[in-house]
């Protein structure tokens, strides 16, 4: 396996007029005790910003907290975006063949924006577990589908 020191696609959003992230793949990854694994991670303010065609595979994961995260609520010490929703649109985003453990029981977290759901997202050969106990999805304004083998269920 490669050593990946670069796991996030983030902090996009913190200004209006940024520029977009598109057609990035990641593969071939092993984390290791970290906060977090495969993130996607917006500012929760106005901005024109955009993701899309994001592609992450063949990761593995060893007691990460958020193994697979998208966060458009991000706000740095909650000043200068305090209630706002991100305006970062995020789509065409897959995951395939993403496996290993969560140190939390949500192994899964797509928060996207009220105001820009995520769109397109693809889960696909995904078994994430949790120690002794099954491990769980949480999604927020996320649309997409889900293939193949996929622990934890899939909440798209």
């Amino acid at each position: 396996m490669d050593w990946c020191p670069a796991r996030s696609i983030g902090s996009l959003g913190k200004g209006y007029d940024e520029a977009g992230v598109e057609n990035v793949t990641v593969k071939t990854a092993l984390f290791t005790g970290t906060q977090n694994g495969l993130r996607i991670k917006t500012w929760g303010r106005p901005s024109e910003a955009f993701v899309k065609g994001v592609v992450f595979e063949h990761a593995v994961m060893q007691n990460v907290q958020n193994p697979i995260i998208i966060d458009q609520n991000y706000c740095n010490g909650n000043r200068g975006c305090p209630h706002q929703s991100s305006g970062v649109k995020i789509s065409e985003v897959t995951y395939s063949d993403i496996h290993g453990s969560s140190a939390t029981q949500v192994a899964v977290k797509l928060l996207c924006s009220p105001s820009n759901p995520c769109t397109g997202i693809g889960l696909q050969d995904i078994k994430l577990t949790y120690g002794n106990m099954p491990a769980e999805s949480s999604c927020e304004h996320a649309d997409g589908s889900a293939s193949g083998y996929v622990v934890p269920p899939s909440c798209l």
